[in-house]
């Protein structure tokens, strides 16, 4: 799938980072899946998250989701719209696949770091080494 990012896209993935950097991780509502989601509209204009949203309240319920849609988890779901890239290649604003406390986590590739959610804190930041897959944007 092409996905084409705006001109700006850079300044509202800022934007849109700074607007959610203390908000709690809630499933459903913004999680991991739902983060990535949300940066992807602030580059983009398209909201990927938007057939999950409001629909699970537990990350068990999101799996259930996308199994029966056809998807083993949320990885795949993001490998069938993105190519996936060596992490080695992987740019600002692509979608990393880290390890979790509960399996794979998504976050948004910046720089030598990627932006994730965590449960604890809101927005946290890890170490790019940390990538186990890339998707480009």
């Amino acid at each position: 799938m092409t996905t084409v990012r705006m001109k700006d896209w850079e300044p509202r993935l800022v934007a849109w980072l700074a607007s959610v950097r203390a908000r709690p991780f809630a499933p459903g509502a913004h999680d991991c899946g739902l983060f990535t989601a949300g940066a992807l509209e602030a580059m983009t204009g398209v909201d990927h998250g938007a057939a999950w949203r409001g629909r699970y309240k537990t990350l068990k319920g999101a799996r259930r989701l996308l199994k029966k849609a056809g998807y083993a988890d949320h990885v795949a779901y993001v490998a069938g719209l993105f190519d996936e890239v060596p992490p080695a290649f992987a740019q600002a604003g692509d979608i990393a696949v880290i390890d979790g406390d509960d399996g794979p986590a998504l976050g948004i590739v910046q720089g030598e770091g990627v932006y994730v959610l965590t449960p604890a804190c809101g927005l946290g930041l890890v170490p790019r080494r940390q990538m186990k897959r890339a998707f480009r944007v």
